[in-house]
């Protein structure tokens, strides 16, 4: 069984930036595209980012473009989502997501069946 562990979060002032680590564990990441995703309070959960298992190709929801980069690294097994210039509407629990595939991604949430523990990110005005 693959397990996920986010970890970074925290609070930080709008216009700072944070990095969130998942560390990949039970199989090699290498197997699965890897993708981030929050919920907001009262909110449902949204599509942020995600990286193919072999990082040649991601995808960014507009409202992080130029702001947020995903990366990872497979002798890690771990993905990171390094997120800059933030505002305070990116306040959300992030997940980490994982889709057993070789190549390509989803942005939909239903095709992802391995999801970590959620950390929260916080971001004041």
């Amino acid at each position: 069984q693959v397990q996920l562990v986010e970890s970074g979060g925290g609070l930080v002032q709008a216009g700072g930036s944070l990095r969130l680590s998942c560390a990949v564990s039970g199989r090699p990441s290498s197997n699965y595209a890897l993708g981030w995703f929050r919920q907001a309070q009262g909110k449902e959960r949204e599509f942020v980012t995600v990286i193919s298992s072999d990082g040649g190709s991601t995808d960014y929801a507009d409202s992080v473009k130029d702001r947020f980069a995903i990366s990872r690294d497979n002798a890690k097994n771990t993905v990171y989502l390094q997120m800059s210039n933030l505002k305070p509407e990116d306040t959300a629990v992030y997940y980490c997501a994982a889709e057993e595939r070789i190549w390509g991604f989803s942005r939909s949430a239903r095709v992802y069946d391995r999801w970590g523990q959620g950390t929260q990110v916080s971001v004041s005005s």
